[in-house]
C-alpha cells in the first residue's frame, strides 16, 4: 500500500504497453494503447482497517473485480470486470506487490492481475 499512499488515481500499463481500461458498457475491462483517456484512469481507495489492500474504481463508479469466469476457453486465467458490490466483497480488493521495478496486483485469493 505504501506505493499508493498519496495516489488519488493511477493508470496501469502492462508489459505490452497497453493500459487497463474500463469499457463504456460499464462492465467490461479491456486493454488499450491510449492511456490518456478517462477510461484508463482508476481511482485508488484504501480499504478500511487494512494498510496493504486497495480498491480501484473506474470512471463509471464501479470497482475492478476479480471474477471466477475464465478469460479464454481452456486457459487458466480469469476475467476482471467492473462491478459495484452491494456490500463488502473481497473480490474488489487488491494487494500491491513490488517485483523489481514493477508493481503487481494480487487478489485476496493469491491470483495476480496479468496481461
Amino acid at each position: 500500500m505504501e506505493f499508493f499512499q498519496k495516489a488519488k488515481a493511477i493508470r496501469m500499463r502492462n508489459s505490452h504497453n497497453k493500459y487497463l481500461s474500463a469499457d463504456d458498457d460499464g462492465e467490461t475491462v479491456t486493454q488499450n494503447r491510449n492511456g490518456s483517456t478517462k477510461n484508463a484512469q482508476w481511482t485508488v481507495e484504501p480499504v478500511p482497517d487494512s494498510y496493504t489492500v486497495i480498491r480501484l474504481k473506474s470512471c463509471y463508479g464501479k470497482y475492478l473485480t476479480a471474477s471466477n469466469e475464465r478469460f479464454l476457453l481452456g486457459g487458466t486465467g480469469k476475467k476482471v470486470v467492473q462491478l459495484k458490490p452491494s456490500g463488502p466483497d473481497s473480490s474488489v480488493e487488491w494487494e500491491p506487490v513490488r517485483e523489481g521495478s514493477k508493481i503487481k496486483l494480487k487478489t485476496r485469493y493469491g491470483n495476480y492481475l496479468k496481461d
